[in-house]
């Protein structure tokens, strides 16, 4: 009997109707000689530092590094019932083989592998590999099922990636944390680099200087004259009094045939960002809506990282491409001859080929697939569309000027051929808001030289520089896919921070953890976030040697580096990176010292009194005691009153027979006051009262002591 592991119940539920595995038995379903369960992600993960020993419970400098000899795991608590069942299936005598049928990825050999390390099996495995849930494809990835040894790199790669993370997180985070420990300072291997590039580019808003230019236009019959730029608006005002009611004469005219090629298919990032981009979806919602429609058959794997099919694909692409003139209402009826040579290329389809829809958008009720899906659905099926059609052809026009001496300019475009773009104007027409102050592509007049404008109307129109624009999720996705990209070779395996899957989950961890806020469509670096990279030395937060670790975990999948080379390097760093950081810079002390709140200047000494941990201070130590008056706590506000020698009511004294009373305090002069402690005589000073009791307050004798 064959034991199947899913990574999700919806996908198990997928292949156990495929494979006639019928009889749902809870947590498992099986029939026809299959058992078919799941993981539900991640059930097992690294434990926690303390897990190795005493010295690592408490955050210490002298306890760093935190780094196990032997790794150890443990099985989650909130799913250890799926756990449970899985180590059961996999220790059954009945069960002679495991299939791991988990996401067909790097992260999805690591959680299968773990689970049967844990569970202690030794059955031997084999391997689904497929990038479609259509039952064809489940069927013929079971009939070419593969040695689960084949896949030894790609789950070393997986090790490597994980204990990377864990030991930069746990050491990184704690190394600094204590150094400059006003909160906990997260430091992670792809999410510190990450937010350093939004710093960087906050950081760059911030110290714009807004500088003025001024430009010299000159209107006649629709046609725009546009001068040089001018620093100087003197200047530019004298060049307008000049032209005006002036002769524009034509100099030049240029025309230029351009043409712009259609776009590759969608990877996951390309996805992601173009769904931002028009729909506001941010990348961990299209990552789900995009998983969702793979569970459903709808369309392929979308944790990939090509934008090519393979070269036996063609076929298949060609039907995909008549169902969508036949099932999406949004494309326009174009008679065009796909070129889908054009995406087919094996050399560049790595685990995964690129996202396109599946046949079973013929059979499928679309109308009732959630919206936000149907969105992104369409979507691919537009780009699918767009990528074999024709290129889009334009001619620019380049018109020169001459008045009274001086030289303009206007440009203008002509579409010849709209090619794709039909199809991406179509999606847009359907799914996009319309954009506001959408600009018409300008068109010239006809123009030729030696032409003369008479009498032209000038202005002088005042522009500013911008600042650089903040990332949104469409821009940072792209600044993490190219991170590092200029120091690296073209014939690197992988280039950037993190992955296609991965690079969501990183976007919502700043989130998360409060070093980013999403500020409609941008992503923005909180104060803590600026804080946190302005103490962080380079090698934590450099982009391009974080995109050489994910090189290098690729080339540990394809068996081209051994994981130990690649694990030495990695507590080499984090060994340095502590011994490098001994001691917390002066920068950043003052960087994360916490704010003091100053309530008012001390009666006695005159120097500050500010709030402390334990309550109100004098910052000149002379024993001056404003904090309660006996038993009782003063607020803050009622500590500024009486230290500007205003009245106070203090509520909730109890009295001698414990009923409790109000009492007004009004401070007349400081005292000296002493008492006996632990042997010893403890002096310091006081504020003296008149004391009244409010008009209502029932008369007490008060408890004073």
């Amino acid at each position: 009997m064959q034991l199947v592991i899913a990574e999700k119940p919806s996908v198990a539920k997928n292949i156990a109707q495929v494979l006639g595995a019928d009889s749902f038995q809870g947590g498992f379903m099986e029939g026809n000689g299959y058992v078919v369960s799941w993981c539900i992600g991640h059930l097992v993960e690294p434990a926690e530092p303390e897990a190795y020993g005493e010295q690592w419970k408490k955050w210490s400098y002298e306890s760093l590094p935190v780094m196990p000899e032997k790794w150890q795991y443990k099985v989650k608590n909130d799913t250890r019932a799926q756990f449970e069942i899985l180590c059961h299936l996999m220790n059954m005598e009945e069960v002679t083989e495991v299939v791991c049928a988990t996401d067909a990825g790097r992260e999805g050999e690591l959680i299968f592998r773990l689970v049967y390390e844990m569970a202690g099996c030794k059955k031997p495995v084999k391997r689904l590999w497929i990038s479609s849930m259509e039952e064809s494809a489940i069927r013929a990835g079971f009939e070419n099922l593969r040695p689960g040894a084949e896949y030894e790199n790609l789950y070393h790669s997986a090790l490597c990636r994980q204990e990377a993370d864990w030991l930069v997180g746990i050491n990184g985070t704690r190394l600094f944390t204590v150094l400059y420990g006003s909160k906990v300072l997260k430091v992670g291997r792809v999410q510190t680099p990450t937010l350093a590039m939004l710093a960087e580019r906050e950081e760059k808003i911030r110290n714009f200087k807004k500088e003025d230019y001024y430009t010299v236009h000159l209107l006649s019959d629709n046609l725009d004259m546009v001068s040089r730029v001018f620093v100087d608006q003197k200047e530019a005002e004298e060049l307008e009094q000049r032209c005006k009611g002036g002769n524009a004469v034509v100099t030049s005219v240029l025309h230029e045939e351009k043409n712009v090629m259609p776009p590759l298919l969608y990877d996951l990032t390309t996805l992601q960002r173009d769904a931002n981009r028009l729909l506001g979806f941010t990348a961990k919602q299209t990552l789900e809506y995009t998983q969702s429609l793979y569970e459903k058959k709808l369309c392929t794997y979308p944790r990939t990282d090509s934008r090519y099919l393979s070269d036996d694909m063609g076929q298949t692409a060609e039907q995909v491409i008549e169902a969508i003139f036949m099932q999406f209402s949004f494309v326009p009826p174009v008679i065009f001859n796909p070129n889908i040579a054009r995406v087919l290329d094996s050399k560049k389809v790595t685990d995964h080929h690129a996202i396109i829809p599946t046949m079973e958008i013929c059979r499928a009720d679309l109308a009732s697939v959630p919206e936000t899906e149907r969105k992104i659905l369409s979507l691919i099926a537009a780009r699918l569309l767009s990528a074999v059609c024709e290129k889009h052809i334009y001619q620019t026009v380049k018109a020169e000027f001459v008045c009274n001496g001086h030289s303009f300019s206007a440009s203008g475009k002509i579409v010849l051929l709209e090619g794709f773009r039909v199809f991406e104007e179509a999606y847009k027409n359907a799914f996009v808001k319309a954009e506001k102050n959408k600009t018409e592509e300008k068109r010239l007049p006809e123009l030729a030289e030696g032409m003369v404008f008479d009498n032209v109307q000038t202005k002088v129109a005042k522009n500013h520089t911008s600042p650089p624009k903040r990332f949104t999720e469409d821009s940072l996705l792209s600044a993490m896919e190219r991170a590092g990209n200029e120091d690296m070779n073209d014939d690197v395996e992988r280039k950037g921070l993190g992955t296609p899957a991965t690079r969501a989950d990183i976007i919502e961890k700043l989130v998360s953890d409060g070093f980013a806020i999403r500020e409609k469509k941008n992503i923005v670096p909180t104060e803590d976030g600026m804080k946190l990279i302005a103490v962080l030395p380079e090698v934590v937060k450099s982009p391009k040697l974080t995109a050489d670790w994910e090189n290098a975990l690729s080339l540990v999948a394809k068996g081209e580096m051994e994981y130990s080379v690649f694990k030495n390097g990695i507590v080499e760093l984090v060994n340095n990176l502590i011994a490098e950081n001994k001691e917390a810079k002066e920068e950043g002390r003052k960087i994360f010292a916490p704010e003091v709140l100053v309530l008012g200047n001390c009666p006695k000494c005159k120097k500050e009194i500010v709030k402390g941990k334990y309550g109100a201070y004098c910052t000149g130590k002379c024993g001056m005691n404003v904090s309660r008056y006996y038993k009782k706590s003063f607020t803050d506000a009622q500590i500024k009153d009486l230290l500007q020698g205003k009245k106070i009511l203090l509520k909730g004294l109890i009295g001698k027979n414990d009923k409790p009373y109000d009492l007004y305090l009004e401070p007349t002069g400081i005292e000296e006051y002493s008492y006996l402690k632990d042997g010893e005589t403890v002096k310091g000073y006081q504020f003296t009262y008149e004391k009244s009791f409010p008009k209502n307050n029932k008369k007490t004798v008060k408890k004073e002591g």
